[in-house]
Parts: C-alpha cells; sequence; structure tokens
C-alpha cells in the first residue's frame, strides 16, 4: 500500500467540485455541475452531469473547457436549459433527456442568464444586462462597435454616484440587469423591464399570467440598500408591489404550487447587514405578509466561509406539491442544515448537522432529495436523502483517486469561553504525521465578512498548512453568523474590542487545551476581515512570530472614499464617518505600527476594490519606515476574490507565499 501524503497548494488542480444538483419533478433524474482547473489553461472548466437514480451511473452531458452552468428542468422533467460560455458570451442552451446536441435559445448581443421555467413548460424568463436606453435585439453595426470601443479606451470617465464601482465588475458601464421572456414555441423574445433600475425574474405564477420580480425601484440608490419584490401582471403589464412599507432586502422568492401563498427570504435590516434573514409569507388572497420565523434565531442561508467549491448555489425555497410546507438552508452552529417548515408553524432538520450542506434538491413529492455536503476532510460530493427516514446514500465520488493518494486533516469542534463569558464556536486540526508527545507550531486563521462562519466544511488553505507540520486553529468569534442575532450584531462599533478579545481566549484554551501545540511557536492570518484582525492583532500583541495579512484594511479613514462600500460598511459597522476622524483611526490598524514587531508579509490584489490595494500601501510603507520586517506581493488582475475564484497560477502563488512565510518565521 502507498503511503499516503500531506495535500500541496497545486493539488487545486487535480480537485474538481460538484454543485448545483437538480432533481427532475418526478425525482428519477439528477444533473449537476462538476468544475476543474485546467493548468495549461489557468482558468476553470465546468460541465454537466447527468444521473439516472435508479441505475446511479453519472454521465457527461457537455464536455470541453468552457463554462456549462445553473441546468433547471422543464417541469415535464423530459428538457432542461443551461448557461454556456461556449459561444464567447453566456447564453441560453436546451437539451432532450433523450440526447443529442444542445440547441441555441439565444444569441444575444449582451447574452442571457438566470433561467426561470414557467409552469406549462412554455415559457423561459431569464435576465439580460441592458444600458437604460438600450433595447434587447438591438445591434451596433461591426464597424461602429469597432469605433465604440477604440473610443471607450480614450474617453475619462465620467462619475456621478458613489456607487460606481464594484470588486466583482470594476467600473460600472450603466448596465441593468432586466427580465426578458422566450416562447419557445415561436422562438421570438420580449423584453419585460427596462430602464435605470435592475429587475430579476424569482418565479412564476402556477397559471403562467403572473411573475415575480425583485428589484430596487428607490430614486437615491447611493443610499438604498432595499431589495423589493413585485407581482408582474403579464396580460396587463401592471407591477404590484409585494413587501411595499417594508424597507429591507427581500429575495428568493416562490409560489406556491397551489397559487395561493408565495414564501420568501429577507429582512427589515434592523441591524444593517448584520441582520439575519428570515423566512415570509404572503398570502395572495387577503393580500397581506407576515414573517413566519421571526422566533427562529438562525440565519437563513448559507454563509460560510471557505475557498473550494466553484459555483455553489444554494436551494432557495423548495415547496412541497401539495402546498403545506417548503424545504430551506439554514446556517447554525458552524455548519448549515435544510430545514423543511411546514404552514402549520413545524420545523423538521433532514440533515444532522455537523456539515456543510452547500447544495440540495428534492422532488415534487417532497419525499426524495440530494445533498451536496463537504466535511473538512472531505472537499464534498452528492448524496441520495430519503426524506422520511434520513438514510443517505452516496451519488458521486468524484476525488476519488485523489483522496486515495493524500491524508486530510480532519477537524476537531470545541466550545470555549470568549470574552464576557460567551460561548464561542473553534476547531483544531492536527498537522499531517501527527505523532503523540512532540510539539508542533500553530497557526490562528481569520476569516472575512465578518458576518461569515467557519464551519464542518473542507478548507484548501487549512489543508496545506497542515500538510507543513502545523496545528491550525480557527474560530467564530463575535460577528460571526450562525450564533444568532445578538451574536452577529456585537462586533459592530466594537472592531478590535470583544472580537479581538474573543480570538485571544481561543489562542489561549488551545494552548491550555492540547498539550502537543508549541507556544513559543504561533503565527496568524486572515483575509478581508480577517485581515483586518491580523493587523490589529500584531499592533496589540508580540505573542505570534509571523504573520500574513490578507487583502486586508489598515486605515478607516481613506477606506471610507477608497472602497466600493466604504462609505457605507464604514458607517454601519465602525459606526463613524469623516466627520468623527478620532475614532476612525482609533479603529485603524495603522495607528498603531510603532507596536507592530511581529514580521508581517502584506499580500493584496491590484485591482481588488473592496478592499483596495492602497490599504496594503500604506500598512508596508509605514512598517518599512520604522525598518520592521515585512514583504508586500501584489497580485495583477486580481480582486478580492482571489483566493476563491482568481486566476489558479495566482491562487498557487499565494498559498506558497503564506507556506513559505511561516517556514521561515514560525
Amino acid at each position: 500500500m502507498t503511503e499516503k501524503r500531506g495535500i500541496r497548494p497545486e493539488d487545486l488542480y487535480k480537485l474538481k467540485s460538484v454543485t448545483d444538483p437538480r432533481l427532475s419533478p418526478n425525482g428519477k433524474n439528477l444533473v449537476y455541475v462538476e468544475t476543474q482547473i485546467s493548468k495549461e489553461k489557468n482558468d476553470y472548466s465546468s460541465n454537466l452531469y447527468f444521473i439516472n437514480l435508479d441505475q446511479k451511473v453519472p454521465v457527461a452531458w457537455t464536455f470541453g473547457d468552457k463554462k456549462n452552468h445553473s441546468p433547471r428542468w422543464s417541469p415535464s422533467g423530459d428538457e432542461l436549459v443551461f448557461v454556456s460560455n461556449r459561444s464567447g458570451k453566456n447564453q441560453l442552451y436546451k437539451l432532450h433527456l433523450n440526447g443529442g446536441e444542445a440547441k441555441p435559445l439565444t444569441e444575444l448581443e449582451n447574452g442571457a442568464s438566470k433561467p426561470v421555467w414557467s409552469k406549462d413548460g412554455k415559457k423561459i424568463a431569464f435576465s439580460v444586462a441592458l444600458k437604460p436606453e438600450e433595447k434587447l435585439g438591438e445591434k451596433q453595426e461591426d464597424e461602429e462597435k469597432k469605433k465604440d470601443e477604440k473610443d471607450k479606451e480614450l474617453k475619462p470617465l465620467e462619475v456621478a454616484e458613489m456607487k460606481y464601482k464594484s470588486d466583482a465588475s470594476g467600473f460600472l458601464d450603466g448596465k441593468q440587469s432586466q427580465v426578458a421572456i422566450l416562447d419557445l414555441e415561436t422562438g421570438e423574445i420580449t423584453q419585460l423591464t427596462e430602464g435605470v433600475h435592475s429587475h430579476n425574474a424569482e418565479d412564476w405564477s402556477p397559471d403562467g399570467k403572473q411573475l415575480l420580480i425583485s428589484s430596487n425601484q428607490d430614486e437615491e440608490k447611493d443610499f438604498s440598500f432595499n431589495l423589493d419584490l413585485y407581482i408582474y401582471n403579464l396580460e396587463t403589464s401592471d407591477k404590484k408591489a409585494l413587501t411595499e412599507g417594508k424597507k429591507g432586502m427581500f429575495y428568493g422568492a416562490s409560489w406556491s404550487p397551489d397559487g395561493k401563498y408565495i414564501a420568501f427570504l429577507g429582512n427589515e435590516r434592523e441591524y444593517e447587514n448584520a441582520t439575519l434573514s428570515k423566512v415570509w409569507l404572503y398570502d395572495v388572497e387577503q393580500n397581506s405578509s407576515k414573517c413566519v420565523t421571526a422566533d427562529w434565531d438562525v440565519a437563513v442561508g448559507d454563509f460560510v466561509a471557505a475557498d473550494f467549491q466553484q459555483g455553489a448555489v444554494g436551494p432557495g425555497l423548495i415547496w412541497t406539491e401539495d402546498s403545506k410546507g417548503f424545504f430551506l438552508q439554514i446556517s447554525h452552529q458552524g455548519s448549515t442544515q435544510i430545514v423543511h417548515y411546514s404552514l402549520n408553524g413545524e420545523r423538521a432538520s433532514l440533515t444532522p448537522g455537523n456539515e456543510h450542506v452547500y447544495g440540495f434538491t428534492v422532488n415534487a413529492a417532497g419525499t426524495l432529495g440530494v445533498a451536496a455536503v463537504s466535511e473538512p476532510a472531505h472537499p464534498g460530493d452528492l448524496y441520495q436523502l430519503d426524506i422520511k427516514t434520513g438514510h443517505r446514500e452516496q451519488l458521486t465520488a468524484v476525488n476519488q483517486e485523489f483522496l486515495a493518494e493524500v491524508e486530510l486533516a480532519a477537524a476537531e469542534s470545541f466550545v470555549y469561553k470568549g470574552a464576557e463569558g460567551w460561548d464561542v464556536q473553534g476547531w483544531i486540526m492536527k498537522p499531517f504525521g501527527f505523532k503523540e508527545g512532540e510539539k508542533y507550531p500553530l497557526i490562528l486563521e481569520i476569516h472575512g465578512g465578518p458576518h461569515a462562519m467557519y464551519a464542518n466544511t473542507f478548507f484548501h488553505e487549512f489543508q496545506v498548512l497542515t500538510a507543513q507540520g502545523y496545528v491550525v486553529l480557527f474560530a467564530n468569534p463575535r460577528g460571526s453568523h450562525g450564533y444568532g442575532q445578538q451574536f452577529v450584531n456585537a462586533v459592530r462599533g466594537d472592531y478590535g474590542g470583544n472580537d479581538y478579545n474573543d480570538l485571544m481566549a481561543a489562542v489561549d484554551y488551545a494552548l491550555e487545551t492540547f498539550d502537543f501545540i508549541d507556544s513559543e511557536r504561533l503565527g496568524v492570518t486572515g483575509g478581508s476581515y480577517g485581515g483586518f484582525m491580523t493587523n490589529w492583532i500584531v499592533g496589540h500583541t508580540n505573542r505570534f512570530k509571523a504573520a500574513v495579512t490578507q487583502r486586508s484594511i489598515s486605515n478607516w479613514i481613506s477606506f471610507y472614499g477608497v472602497s466600493d462600500i466604504g462609505y457605507y460598511f464604514t458607517e454601519w459597522q465602525i459606526q463613524a464617518d469623516l466627520t468623527d476622524i478620532e475614532k476612525l483611526w482609533k479603529h485603524s490598524p495603522l495607528a498603531y505600527t510603532d507596536k507592530m514587531e511581529t514580521p508581517l508579509l502584506i499580500l493584496h490584489s491590484e485591482k481588488d476594490y473592496r478592499c483596495p490595494i492602497e490599504q496594503a500601501e500604506q500598512l508596508f510603507i509605514a512598517l518599512k519606515r520604522q525598518k520592521k520586517t515585512t514583504k508586500f506581493i501584489r497580485f495583477p488582475e486580481s480582486n478580492h476574490e482571489l483566493s476563491r475564484s482568481g486566476k489558479p497560477n495566482l491562487r498557487m502563488k499565494r498559498l506558497e507565499a503564506i507556506r513559505d512565510w511561516f517556514a521561515e518565521y514560525v
């Protein structure tokens, strides 16, 4: 038997992720997306796979190095629509259950995405990006288009709004998402919405005469963070507000099969972006809605912070065909679970709660499900679930060969006392080749957000560190999701306060509890908020031998004006603006560089608009001016998502830099 090895950064090229499982309505067939990375092309490719649940043999339905994703079954279950960039832009394609070539459904200048079938299977609503004055189907002449592209390079960018850039999209081009409808019988495409506001299709009414649409119709966009739901009457073009008077974020709307109810997710932003999303129910006949999970102190949705799954899609709200209840996903106590909610108020968990369920689908009867599940020592696979008995059966084993050659570290969960005596959850991972009686260095990992959650899931970076002989410690300090509204809100206005104390208590607990940790060899790293906290830590304690700060915040004063979210995020989280420079500076790690003695590696992406690279530049120059031990690595053509979905070769370079810095200084 070949001896197993530890995982390496470049193993990302060998690993595959399986996401977005979709059961046909009768529950007999399954389609899902498998994604892998090409080292030669330095890019990701995704393809659709099919499983007949009687035969349980995965079969590739699309091929090649393009991105094929978002498969959606027709109501009859004999066809599916999906999105592919095989023509150069995302367009809609259709496949038949009996096989054959994929048929293109759209060939639009600006592409197409987010398909939603009508309940009779005759139409598909979808999204297309258009400028306010642009109409669907209009095409520029080739010469005119070339001239426009050339001129575009020379034009200055005129900015009149505060929301003019996005980490995901760069400088915004004025395009908004609009809803169009494709008639499958005639091939005719009708543009349903237009203008300066963005719209997205959510779901069709059972009779096909109405469409649920989400949109922010506020005229003042810079200080508007609302998303409302509307019922669009396709026969009269009338639009009725579903969430009128409820200022907040509402989304994920799903019509009950009997047409009597609309279930949706959302919140009224009582705690700004730290507000837990709830489930709401709209009574169509009574024209009234209510929050049906007001007494349930959990986060509805998947808030797990991880670095592996590509294109993971949550299940939303899935009604059973009898309209008596629906399935949904929650983040709770470091795990995600699928729960069934009955209209009589009963709730039942269908999954055990010690894992990350990052995708889920169910048949129309609500008796059979398929879950995409990951654990710390398992990247993820699909499992068939008998909803009545809870019995599950593994359907895929996409990384079987790879897992046979590597040894992955499990994560042991524990609960310790943080600041103010609060219970805080943490995890410890032992190093590769662990031997009783030996001492090992420890790396503390800190997640971003801060409103996210470390969980019982696979994390490639953690496995790379354990393979290098480190103990990995991670925890969910206050501000994290998964532990109720008070817990997730507690960090606001207290950055560097009790969140810092929670993390230091995790280190203290680990040193007291696990005798295999070398207390003299500690390292710390984190990204985004975790990068802020890494900076804060090395400015307030010298207990760590080395630190790596990633895509971090160092100066809240400048962050206010340079981040794509700076002006409002700073006000929400630090609870100060430029009229209170003293408070912003008090919470800025840059103010404490004179106290930073820990060797600090600074990693940042050139095109990070969420935490712009000037945050790293300031920190690096301040430390170098004081002759501190530091190094700055800039990643070209990369944004805030480098560690999760960035260019594969740069993801490798990033992991190697972290590995080598700790090897040198811890």
